[in-house]
């Protein structure tokens, strides 16, 4: 089974977690929800709480598929700020694996290199900071081993793509189709 590991700072997009949540579990992806706090439960950017999985640091991510970044402010710049999750990202990347991120978290991939030479997408404001991408008005691009997403509006797009890059086409398919997509 696939497995993607999905992160929440405070002040995350909860309509991009939980959508991406759920369209990846719906799509058979095992999906955990991993806090960078020491706390279990995330405040998201307005006031909707979520429980996490797990701890970051009791995590072990060697069995990773897909690394992912909801949005959302301060979310964003508060998993930017987190060295180990940046770390960890850098490792999963070079190691040939899937980082995505959507809305404003594709600063944190910008800011590491990863979009470097790439073709990315984000919400709108936040191009400066994806340092040497090769920027697009896309929902969602998936270049190489990089996913991004432009913003909450696109977040079943995000998901279905997180699905069919992971599981394939049919599985997409099937997933959209349920979705009613």
């Amino acid at each position: 089974m696939k497995k993607a590991f999905i992160f929440l700072a405070p002040g995350f997009e909860e309509i991009e977690a939980t959508g991406i949540i759920d369209v990846l579990r719906r799509g058979e992806i095992e999906t955990t929800v991993v806090s960078i706090i020491d706390d279990y439960i995330v405040l998201g950017a307005h006031g909707i709480a979520l429980v996490a999985d797990v701890l970051f640091e009791e995590t072990d991510f060697s069995e990773a598929d897909a690394l992912i970044l909801p949005g959302g402010m301060p979310g964003s710049s508060n998993l930017n700020a987190f060295e180990p999750l940046k770390e960890l990202f850098v490792k999963h990347y070079e190691s040939g694996k899937i980082v995505a991120a959507i809305c404003a978290a594709p600063l944190v991939l910008g800011g590491l290199g990863i979009l470097k030479g790439r073709r990315a997408t984000c919400y709108p404001g936040y191009e400066s900071q994806l340092t040497g991408a090769i920027l697009t008005d896309e929902p969602v691009v998936v270049d190489g081993n990089v996913i991004t997403g432009k913003g909450p509006g696109f977040v079943f797009d995000f998901g279905l793509t997180l699905v069919n890059v992971l599981k394939g086409p049919s599985e997409a398919e099937e997933v959209a189709g349920g979705l009613l997509i």
